[in-house]
């Protein structure tokens, strides 16, 4: 087996190479990245059961990198030196096969099904591993808190923690970034985000996508695991955490991790503090959808839901006392996705001004790139009459696509933004009542017609 750990090579080997993440999300970010970063010297291995020659295998990747804008010399030199090989991820002979085919150090990227995954990682630990490899996974990582432990013990039984990479594609979204700058780069908004001067937090990410093609993935998992235990927990860290000293890995991990462990299902009771529902037919953006328990591939008995909407509390001295709401819908028809800091009123308006001193609002956009601040002024007209306005204003595009941000933490080792184990199981432990709490039937399934913002009892009524 290839044991060299040359710093000057690496490669990049991805099983399960000819999927739909590989092809639309892995390997346009891919691009990206060789293109700004000159990675020429990047070996590209794609591996899979179906049968690709190595030209097949370069025609993909140069096409995909074409789809991420990429190109360039050191975009060439990789296409052209791409290597496709047929194996099984979960048979040891392949693995080892494998990996006596990379060069220098071997960064393994497990672009399968989750229980794929699983299986993919007992194997390799029947046959052990090159120093310095590293693993990068896609969540789901486990399925409760209990099979999340479990996959921490079997990645760390092949690499240190420090390089295992749990991505979650939502830390390379630039506009999620942006909540860092934000808070951490303006005196007059970070003293103001504490539970003195706010009064709630939500974080919403209302699409108006449906399944589109994801029945058999979908269905088994639902919006709660799908987007909250993962990607919303993920945001709701960026907007609460302590500044960290440095954005380097320690210090953010740390600095999420605390936040992590201080939430909880608001005033523990899921039942009163949780709320579900699943869309019916109805027509968004001019499409029509059927109803989810329609679609193919759909068990309607599993009462899986489409929108989930779930109160945190955050029990630090910085956030007690301020709900968190996070909410995640699909089939939405006026989508909505931020993170919004809802302000507490003035102490005290003097008498003689007039008007409406409306809530001070600032809206950090995880889609639109969007920064809003609502602040009361006084209108034209009678100088004491007040009126709110909207400071508004526009994020730039990341240089990079999102996977490229990630691949770019874990090949070039800056600033990752992958998810540590500890925060993989802290965040199945704050869910897991509200799992539990449904399961149990002691929530009801709610239904919206696809293409409105939800079920019509929710209007007007918080959780």
């Amino acid at each position: 087996m290839n044991d060299t750990t040359d710093e000057q090579t690496q490669t990049l080997l991805i099983l399960g190479a000819g999927g739909d993440l590989t092809t639309r999300l892995l390997l346009p970010g891919l691009g990206g990245l060789v293109a700004t970063s000159s990675m020429d010297d990047l070996f590209l291995v794609g591996s899979g059961r179906s049968e690709e020659s190595d030209q097949g295998w370069q025609a993909a990747v140069a096409r995909a990198f074409a789809d991420g804008d990429a190109s360039g010399p050191a975009v060439d030199a990789v296409v052209r030196n791409a290597r496709y090989m047929v194996a099984d991820a979960t048979d040891s002979d392949d693995l080892r096969r494998l990996l006596g085919h990379c060069r220098g150090r071997i960064t393994l990227y497990f672009a399968l099904p989750p229980g794929v995954m699983v299986e993919s990682c007992r194997a390799l630990a029947r046959i052990g591993v090159p120093q310095g490899t590293r693993l990068v996974l896609e969540k789901p990582f486990g399925t409760d808190r209990a099979s999340a432990v479990a996959l921490n013990e079997l990645l760390h039984g092949l690499v240190p923690e420090e390089r295992v990479h749990r991505v979650d594609h939502f830390l390379g979204m630039s506009t999620v970034l942006n909540i860092l700058g934000v808070r951490f780069a303006n005196r007059v908004i970070e003293p103001l985000l504490t539970a003195e001067h706010v009064h709630a937090v939500e974080i919403v990410f209302d699409e108006t996508l449906g399944l589109e093609g994801r029945a058999g993935f979908y269905d088994v998992t639902g919006a709660l695991r799908d987007m909250v235990q993962s990607h919303l927990l993920q945001v709701l860290t960026f907007a609460a955490m302590t500044p960290p000293s440095t954005l380097e890995a320690l210090d953010v991990r740390d600095a999420k991790a605390q936040i992590l462990r201080a939430t909880r299902v608001w005033d523990g009771d899921p039942e009163r503090f949780s709320r579900r529902a699943r869309y019916t037919a109805g027509t968004v953006g001019g499409r029509s959808l059927p109803s989810y328990v329609d679609e193919e591939g759909i068990d309607p008995a599993r009462q899986t839901e489409t929108l989930a909407e779930v109160v945190f509390e955050v029990d630090t001295w910085r956030w007690a006392g301020v709900p968190f709401r996070v909410r995640t819908g699909k089939a939405i028809g006026s989508p909505r996705q931020e993170v919004l800091f809802r302000f507490k009123a003035p102490q005290r308006v003097p008498s003689g001004l007039t008007g409406d001193c409306a809530e001070n609002q600032l809206r950090i956009g995880l889609d639109a790139r969007r920064l809003q601040l609502g602040l009361n002024v006084n209108g034209p007209g009678d100088p004491y009459d007040v009126s709110q306005v909207t400071l508004d204003t526009s994020f730039g595009a990341g240089h990079l696509l999102e996977y490229g941000e990630v691949l770019r933490g874990v090949l070039l080792d800056e600033k990752p933004l992958s998810v540590r184990g500890d925060m993989s199981v802290e965040s199945w432990r704050i869910i897991e009542p509200v799992v539990e709490a449904w399961r149990a039937g002691r929530v009801p399934l709610d239904e919206y017609r696809a293409g409105t913002s939800g079920p019509k009892s929710w209007e007007g009524r918080k959780t």
